[in-house]
């Protein structure tokens, strides 16, 4: 019975929708538009902005009825609707709405969406639209208070005053007390309407009994009456999305009430406690999401028999205990999310019989024990995370059932074990993460005939074997998709080879802390899409090959730690105009440069510890105005610090010269441009120098300073007590090993 009223309701729409169609593509081309109406179109277009002319076929020469957006009723020849939403953000209308729209008496369709009209009210005028059914200002830039006139749209069915995102629009409803009167409405969306002022909200949606669909999603709600519904009158509702309030209580009962509920969407409304058990009457629901709540109970049992549930979304709560066992009957479940509780113990074989299941999430949990082995029959799973659990077995073989996976998560758990050949059976697979485990041995010779695998994460392992190999694995019908390799931290060796160079669409490799030896080959330079290079701690030796300045896609390159040597010039870096973090510490590399040098790059992080860039200071780093990061420790400088040194600095929050032998005054350390309300730590690191004079004044901002092993004089009162921007954050100084005299003053208790 529930399903027929809600046939029955929605039927209204849909021949509505059927009679626009008809009259859209049906227009008699001897009815013409009434000029009285042209009129009040014309003007209701002067008043539009319309930079990207969309309203350029509205022509006073032309029939009005065959204007675009614009719907006659082909025997009267009546405006009866006007299509005007927005599909491009380059072609909004903007401007203001004529009152001329009153002349368009049989007007029963409205819609104005994803335009930007700039903050202004809504019209009070619109209320007197007598014909409207269906009124849509959804994203439009409407901002101020929803004109209560609209109560007067009785004949309104479908009425959707969505929000706008632009900066300093705000729409908002101080009662909606107006609504009772729109007894025919069947769709409501007021989501990013701020109702936090409307206390009564609940009571008014109560009364309209046709309602179908209604969204609050984001409206600032405070308050949701858990029993102050004696009756539930609106229970046609199919679709509730009351997402993104501020509710901090339990989910109220009398949602329980809404038997023919389709969709219920809770998310991230600070709901506490358990999963309402009357939530086990709701049997025409096919999707309900409570995520991102504080919900804290068991998962109730019940939940697991919903045949006709299809979508479950319950991730980031604090759910404990198992999953319930036994037997389950969601029979209709595609997708389910529980990822981010604090579920534990093994999972249960029911799981394991969903064949509809097409998206399944169980990570950041406390699941523990082996991963079957019986076949799964997950024979339509496409996504599947198990990552950041305790499951200790090997790679279960009923995994590779899963003919579909395309998304493979088993990443931060304590599987062991070698990689089995009959991972080549997962031939759809595009995403494989099986980093932060414990497996051994050697990457499968089959893994290279996954033609459609794009990423590859199997970092932190104890995988083997040598680099050459890997490289000979990835180069079958693999190498055309490949575009991200993680292996760092395992146990690689031996040499590079020139098949480097063959992997084309590569764009991250990350091979940090292994024991791979040897040159890093020229055919590096032919990774035209590599975006990320990580060869940290390893073995590397030899010189760096002028084929990397090749790259014009590098955005970040680690070769921190290795045992490279010898010159690095401008040719290095010719063409890496996207190079933001340059990490090189730990090798024994020069640079030379000539004085005027300007690099091609805006760097962000600069770890150069151990190069030979001096005596001079480096006067290409005058060029780099975003440094965040700088290490241009232990690098042979012998120099004063320039004064645009700081500038460029400027927004850095870790900058280390120590160990060189920098000398002069150093007058004040200045002021690093932090975010308001960001906390960041800021670390200043010039020991170890012959820096001379008396203390630098010192910015608040600073939190560790090391200015030890040097040779500054005189006391330290003036240094910690005469703070000119307010008080330090020093959580770290320094001081040791220079020439200081004086007393500690009282000031340092502060």
């Amino acid at each position: 019975m529930n399903r027929y009223k809600r046939i029955v309701a929605i039927l209204p729409l849909v021949f509505l929708t059927i009679a626009t169609i008809n009259r859209t593509f049906s227009h008699d081309d001897g009815v013409l538009c009434l000029e009285s109406e042209k009129q009040a179109l014309l003007s209701f277009k002067q008043d539009l902005k319309d930079p990207s002319t969309r309203l350029s076929s509205w022509d006073a020469k032309d029939d009005c009825c065959k204007w675009a957006g614009v719907v006659c009723d082909k025997l009267t020849g009546h405006v009866r609707e006007i299509h005007l939403q927005n599909h491009q953000s380059s072609s909004a209308l903007g401007g203001k709405i004529n009152p001329s729209l009153l002349n368009l008496t049989r007007l029963n369709y409205l819609d104005l969406s994803l335009n930007d009209f700039g903050g202004i009210p809504i019209p009070r005028f619109i209320g007197n639209l007598a014909s409207l059914q269906y009124l849509s200002l959804s994203g439009a830039g409407f901002g101020g208070t929803i004109p209560h006139q609209l109560g007067n749209l009785s004949s309104l069915r479908f009425l959707n005053l969505r929000g706008s995102s632009y900066p300093g629009v705000k729409l908002g409803a101080e009662s909606l007390q107006w609504l009772s009167s729109l007894s025919s409405l069947e769709k409501l969306d007021l989501s990013l309407v701020s109702l936090e002022k409307a206390s009564h909200w609940l009571q008014v949606i109560n009364m309209l009994s046709s309602l179908v669909e209604l969204n609050l999603s984001a409206c600032e709600l405070h308050h949701i009456p858990r029993h102050q519904l004696d009756h539930v009158n609106f229970s046609s509702l199919a679709v509730l999305d009351l997402s993104i309030n501020d509710f901090h209580s339990l989910i109220p009962g009398w949602i329980s009430g809404l038997t023919s509920l389709v969709s219920l969407h809770l998310s991230s409304s600070g709901f506490r406690g358990a999963v309402p058990r009357g939530f086990g009457n709701l049997t025409c629901l096919k999707s309900l999401d409570a995520s991102q709540n504080l919900l804290n109970s068991s998962l109730p049992s019940w939940l697991f028999s919903s045949n006709g549930l299809v979508s479950l979304n319950l991730n980031s709560n604090a759910f404990q205990g198992p999953i319930p066992g036994g037997r389950w009957n969601l029979t209709s479940l595609k997708s389910l999310d529980v990822s981010q509780n604090k579920l534990d113990s093994s999972l249960p074989n029911s799981l394991f019989s969903l064949n509809g299941l097409v998206y399944l999430d169980l990570h950041q949990n406390g699941f523990d024990g082996p991963l079957p082995d019986f076949p799964w029959n997950l024979t339509s799973l496409r996504d599947l995370d198990l990552s950041e659990n305790r499951f200790n077995s090997s790679i279960p073989r009923g995994l590779y059932s899963c003919k579909l996976l395309e998304s493979l998560n088993l990443g931060h758990n304590e599987l062991h074990g070698v990689i089995p050949s009959e991972i080549g059976n997962l031939s759809s697979t595009t995403i494989l993460d099986l980093s932060y485990n414990r497996l051994e041995g050697t990457i499968p010779r089959s893994m290279g005939e996954l033609c459609n695998l794009g990423i590859i994460n199997l970092s932190s392992n104890k995988l083997g074997g040598q680099i050459s190999e890997v490289l000979k694995t990835l180069s079958g019908c693999i190498i055309n998709s490949l575009e991200i390799v993680e292996l760092w931290e395992n146990q690689l060796s031996g040499h590079f080879t020139e098949q480097l160079g063959q992997f084309r669409s590569l764009q991250q490799l990350h091979l940090y802390g292994n024991s791979i030896s040897g040159l890093i080959p020229v055919s590096i330079g032919r990774l035209s899409s590599l975006v990320v290079l990580d060869l940290g701690y390893n073995g590397l030796n030899g010189t760096l090959p002028e084929s990397l300045g090749h790259l014009p896609k590098l955005w970040r390159l680690d070769i921190s730690h290795n045992l490279l040597e010898g010159v690095v010039s401008e040719a290095h870096f010719a063409n890496l105009t996207a190079l933001k973090e340059l990490s090189a510490s730990g090798n024994s590399l020069t640079l030379k440069v000539s004085r005027n040098w300007i690099p091609p790059f805006q760097l962000a992080v600069i770890y150069l510890r151990y190069w030979q860039l001096g005596p001079r200071f480096p006067t290409w780093l005058k060029s780099q105005n975003q440094v965040s990061k700088l290490d241009l420790s232990c690098t042979g400088i012998s120099a004063e610090i320039p004064t645009w040194f700081w500038n460029v600095s400027s927004v850095a929050t870790y900058v280390n010269l120590s160990h060189n032998q920098i000398y002069g005054e150093l007058l004040r350390i200045p002021h690093v441009y932090i975010p308001e309300d960001v906390y960041i730590s800021v670390m200043v690191y010039l020991g170890s120098n012959n820096l001379s004079g008396p203390l630098p004044r010192l910015s608040q901002d600073v939190t560790e300073l090391d200015l030890s092993k040097n040779s500054f004089s005189g006391g330290i009162s003036e240094f910690l007590c005469d703070k000119e921007d307010g008080p330090y954050q020093l959580a770290l100084l320094h001081l040791g090993g220079n020439r200081l005299v004086g007393e500690i003053p009282d000031c340092w208790s502060n």
